[in-house]
């Protein structure tokens, strides 16, 4: 087993990882940018090292940085989290080369199912299933095959993920433009402008399959969970077990995941992400090589630790659990709970959190990352924490996220805490009428309902907030500069 682990990333997962590895009696070496100096997971390690860039996200992207870091502090391993470096296979590469183990898959396997054209080809080799698609080599066979395929179209980034260089065609006047756009943005932001386009399912579902293999060829399924709940392509809502999926669907999903990991010879935690349609077909979308940020949803229905698992896995264990002896027990709902205005379209959030109060009860977790006093800033990303309930069923569940998200107290930056209140408590939500198109389609239910004295409030502020207000508050005169000096 691992002794001592560099976390090379910040914030909730850093933390995260954290509580494993002292549960377990392994040291934890963190690292961070003078920005993040004072937060909680420099607090919680058992070694930290501040790294030099003189931009914060630059810190945790510097590979020759981390490894040396890893290197002089004693580390025997690497975990990379989620984000940043987890899905680089440079990283994963530089990690091994200086005799250190990568908490992660090896990096063929990454750059294997990293490279989304790559992975499609290779899951359709091994029998899963994937959308019609075409891929943007030469135009005029692009447009060709594209006509043949038919419309909506869904036009994505070979290299990507997050949303970037996504863009959805609904008629041939529009290929042209979207493609050049497209690809574009890819290069910008993957250094990789290869695109390509496959059928678009109109409302579909996203479901995702856990993955756990091991260097031994033993390879299970953990189940599913549906991550339906999307604002810009980004989830914000993730559950386990999916509702509504038919029995059917939930084991050829399973067993489809579980086919493409043991035909990659995959090694450790990965998710193969799936699109469901309406009729009940299923395509293979992509297969994201790291820990998900959801992961605490399975966690909660299975009784396992997935980052001990990682560990036990790195370390050269064979896996600790046997398919048939998996069983999910109950019911876990997530959410994100990110720094963002939603009535503003999303848009990210600033300021210094001065309140943070947690949510007590039975199936309640909290995984943060976060302090009283901590700035909130646009140098990383807008999520803070995440607020997981597990239930004996999924209307427990639901009822019990609601609570908690009414009871989380986290002042001093504007949050969704609100929004994803009454997301939970939408009836088609909790009737678990669930597809990418849902937050979109009920964006009018979902606004916040003013109280009368909100109202009342909010005129008062827009009132103060009038610089012909104050022009004439002014302009009042002073009671006590007409009564001459005071007498002693």
């Amino acid at each position: 087993m691992l002794k001592r682990v560099l976390i090379a990333n910040r914030g909730e997962i850093a933390c995260r990882i954290m509580r494993t590895l002292e549960r377990m009696g392994i040291e934890s070496v963190a690292v961070y940018h003078h920005e993040d100096r004072a937060a909680p997971h420099v607090r919680m390690a058992t070694a930290a090292v501040q790294l030099q860039a003189e931009v914060p996200t630059a810190a945790y992207l510097d590979q020759g940085q981390l490894v040396e870091v890893a290197r002089r502090s004693g580390a025997d391993g690497v975990h990379p989290g989620y984000g940043f470096l987890s899905e680089n296979a440079a990283f994963a590469e530089r990690v091994a080369d200086a005799g250190l183990t990568f908490i992660g898959p090896d990096a063929a396997t990454i750059r294997l199912m990293g490279d989304k054209i790559r992975s499609r080809d290779f899951a359709a080799e091994h029998g899963v299933p994937v959308a019609p698609s075409v891929i943007a080599e030469d135009a005029a066979r692009f447009a060709a095959r594209a006509l043949e395929i038919g419309f909506p179209l869904l036009i994505k980034a070979a290299a990507g993920g997050g949303g970037k260089g996504m863009r959805i065609v609904r008629s041939a006047a529009e290929l042209a433009g979207n493609l050049a756009t497209a690809a574009a943005e890819a290069q910008r932001y993957f250094g990789d402008g290869r695109i390509y386009a496959e059928r678009y399912i109109e409302q579909p579902r996203h479901i995702e399959v856990q993955v756990l293999g091991d260097r031994h060829g033993n390879v299970v399924h953990l189940f599913e969970r549906e991550c339906s709940l999307q604002r810009r392509y980004q989830k914000i809502v993730e559950e386990s077990p999916a509702p509504n999926l038919p029995e059917q669907v939930r084991a050829a999903m399973c067993a489809a995941a579980v086919r493409l990991a043991r035909a990659a010879r995959y090694c450790n935690a990965g998710t193969v992400e799936f699109v469901l349609a309406a009729d009940g077909a299923f395509y293979f979308l992509e297969m994201n090589t790291r820990l998900q940020v959801e992961h605490p949803v399975t966690e909660c229905v299975l009784g396992l630790d997935l980052v001990a698992e990682q560990l036990r896995i790195a370390a050269g264990e064979p896996l600790s659990v046997r398919q048939e002896a998996l069983q999910v027990r109950g019911h876990a709902i997530e959410c994100r709970v990110c720094a963002e205005e939603p009535e503003h379209d999303f848009r990210p959030a600033t300021g210094r959190i001065g309140v943070l109060q947690l949510p007590q009860g039975p199936g309640v977790r909290f995984d943060g990352g976060i302090r009283v006093g901590q700035a909130v800033t646009p140098a990383f990303d807008s999520m803070l924490a995440k607020l997981v309930a597990h239930g004996s069923t999924r209307a427990e569940a639901a009822a019990r996220l609601a609570t908690a998200l009414a009871d989380l107290a986290l002042l001093g930056v504007p949050t969704n805490i609100d929004y994803l209140r009454r997301v939970v408590m939408h009836p088609q939500f909790l009737a678990g009428q669930l597809h990418t198109g849902f937050l979109a389609q009920h964006a009018v239910a979902l606004r916040p309902v003013e109280s009368p004295a909100e109202a009342a409030a909010a005129a008062v502020a827009a009132l103060l907030a009038e610089p012909a207000f104050h022009q004439v508050a002014f302009a009042v005169p002073e009671p006590y500069a007409t009564i001459g000096p005071w007498n002693n």
